[in-house]
């Protein structure tokens, strides 16, 4: 004979512990975790695109302080050619330093042209 109120009731449930968070929490967290680092590149982008800029823009602030470097040097071995030129030929009579040696008004040397 059964006791008395009955039997205890059969666990027949499965007693499984908490395993961690849910699968919408993970998408969630892998979302914030995505969304900060586009605004992160974001940021590097703009970063990145000002730095270019400001090196663009030294670069053609520079440009004529070069190229009157590059004239003074020019000049400066331009100037020392005909004064080897000058001491070379100082014993043939009638020799003019730095004059063209073809006869002709038409010959042009090559020259130097700087396009920006």
């Amino acid at each position: 004979m059964p006791p008395p109120g009955g039997f205890e009731a059969i666990k027949y449930k499965r007693n499984l512990p908490f395993r961690g968070p849910s699968g919408l929490v993970i998408l969630g967290g892998v979302m914030a975790v995505c969304a900060y680092g586009f605004y992160r590149v974001g940021k590097g982008n703009l970063e990145k695109r000002e730095l270019q800029r400001e090196k663009v823009w030294s670069r053609i602030h520079l440009v004529p302080l070069l190229l009157a470097e590059g004239d003074r040097d020019t000049y400066r071995r331009q100037q020392a050619a005909l004064e080897r030129e000058r001491e070379i030929m100082k014993d043939v009579p009638g020799w003019e330093p730095g004059k063209s040696v073809y006869n002709n008004p038409n010959h042009r040397s090559a020259e130097t042209i700087v396009v920006i």
